[in-house]
């Protein structure tokens, strides 16, 4: 039997623990676009090493994992445009949202947070009819 939702499930709780740990440690919700955010327009100057390191660590780990994993099916589509197309739809998706995945459903939905639960149902939704329509109508994916 396949047991690949247990990855799932470590990947979950390693994100809940690190958000609960930034938490702890800043006082302050660790959402992943305001933080890229503030390096981004400055506004994060005051500890941009902490922004800096935790954009390095996303980047930097999964580099260190691929000795480990060197095939992953991730059914991500291999069209550079499309992947051009939907980083910048998250993009402008987060900075409409006042924030992103990590900051609303990771941290919102544990803190009873009603913006974070609404805005991580839409999120859901847009992802959902994202699939239908450019996978499934379109055949774009």
């Amino acid at each position: 039997m396949e047991q690949d939702w247990i990855w799932g499930l470590v990947g979950g709780l390693m994100i809940g623990s690190a958000a609960a740990l930034f938490l702890l440690v800043n006082g302050r919700i660790m959402g992943a676009s305001g933080i890229l955010g503030g390096l981004v327009d400055g506004s994060g100057k005051s500890n941009w090493t902490e922004r800096a390191a935790f954009i390095a660590g996303l980047i930097v780990v999964p580099l260190l994992m691929l000795p480990i994993y060197t095939e992953v099916d991730t059914h991500i589509s291999t069209n550079p445009a499309v992947l051009i197309a939907a980083g910048l739809l998250v993009g402008i998706g987060t900075r409409l949202a006042n924030g992103c995945t990590s900051g609303h459903g990771v941290c919102g939905i544990s803190r009873f947070s009603l913006r974070g639960m609404v805005a991580t149902v839409f999120y859901l939704m847009a992802g959902g009819i994202s699939v239908l329509l450019f996978k499934h109508i379109l055949g774009v994916i």
